[in-house]
């Protein structure tokens, strides 16, 4: 009797020990890259982990490498996580905003990269959901001043009249505490475009006065704020387009619609510009220019820069653009053109690369 008691003790302490063992074993959270930015993360409270590689399903949901690691700031190129247990992983948020044709596997997760929210430089951090997350048309912000016509290249508004705050829309994404797992990538200025809306969004409430001034107290800053962006893009000023002494020198086709619109269409070979209509808006892209006519009279009284292109659920191109008079980072085009400015139309230059 002793002997059974014995044997029945040493299982039941056996028993006890492998929980003990397979207990320790799921909560490892070592990352498989010493010293990797990449991480696994914990999921929801009660959720289960997802199946690794080899199809074990008590393997956790790991990131362990992303490719390219550095991404530019107008986002649009695919992204890929390797890792495993990803197969579940059906929603990705990029710095919070979610990004779009997501696919996973066992090992790997690819998405398309959003552009930065600011087009600002920086870590954003990469989060993997079991869930699907619905990407939300525009990244953060909404046309601001809607329904306001202060400042549109009005004469002799100011700029402290024409700021408007911009206000949030995009719909609510999983907190990265939610995730199943973490990595991250860094926004970078790679690109001439992400040189151009860079500045954009560095000057479009905060002016760049030392270098370029204002034009507001002649008559508005829309153009020159266009200018400025086009430098920052690449252009080099000449002698029929340029800005001196802090704006105290400067030609019409920098700082006046009327005469930059026309020679933007004389030069458009050099400058590598298509003019375009209203209805050719598919064919707009971040960092082209859009020129607006509030009273459908053949001259120009607005120019701007677009921030955001896309498509609505409907199949509506929408198009946002950054600023001076009024002063905005997205501001919506065909609010401008109803709302603000009933009766108002637009065109583009686009670039051809």
């Amino acid at each position: 009797m002793t002997a059974s008691f014995t044997r029945r003790s040493l299982l039941s302490l056996a028993g006890v020990a492998g929980i003990g063992v397979a207990v320790a074993a799921c909560s490892r959270a070592d990352d498989a890259s010493s010293g990797a930015t990449t991480r696994a993360a914990d999921g929801p409270s009660g959720a289960s982990p997802g199946p690794s590689s080899s199809g074990s399903s008590s393997a956790r949901p790991a990131a362990t490498a992303v490719e390219p690691a550095q991404v530019p700031l107008a986002g649009g190129v695919t992204v890929t996580v390797t890792g495993t247990g990803l197969a579940a992983v059906q929603g990705v948020t990029v710095g919070g905003v979610a990004a779009r044709d997501v696919q996973a596997s066992a090992t790997t997760v690819t998405f398309t990269a959003p552009h930065q929210a600011m087009y600002t430089a920086g870590s954003a951090d990469v989060a993997l959901f079991t869930s699907a997350i619905e990407p939300s048309p525009s990244v953060n912000r909404s046309s601001d001043g809607n329904g306001s016509a202060a400042n549109d290249g009005q004469a002799g508004a100011t700029q402290d009249q024409a700021t408007a705050t911009p206000t949030p829309t995009a719909a609510p994404v999983p907190d990265a505490s939610t995730a199943v797992a973490t990595t991250s990538v860094a926004y970078a200025a790679l690109t001439d475009v992400d040189r151009q809306l860079e500045y954009a969004m560095r000057y479009w409430a905060d002016y760049n006065l030392a270098e370029y001034g204002t034009m507001n107290p002649i008559g508005g800053d829309c153009a020159n704020y266009v200018s400025q962006t086009l430098i920052a893009r690449g252009w080099e000023q000449r002698d029929d387009w340029y800005s001196r002494s802090g704006g105290a020198q400067h030609s019409a086709t920098w700082t006046y619609c009327p005469a930059m619109d026309p020679w933007m269409t004389a030069n458009a070979a050099t400058f590598g510009l298509t003019r375009r209509s209203l209805d050719e808006r598919s064919k707009v892209k971040v960092g082209d220019i859009v020129f607006y006519d509030w009273n459908d009279n053949r001259s120009p009284d607005h120019v701007t820069i677009v921030s955001e292109v896309f498509t609505e659920p409907d199949g509506t191109v929408r198009i946002k653009s950054a600023s001076h008079n009024q002063d905005g980072p997205y501001r919506d085009l065909d609010e401008m053109i109803t709302v603000q400015h009933p009766g108002g139309t637009a065109w583009f230059h686009t670039f051809d690369a």
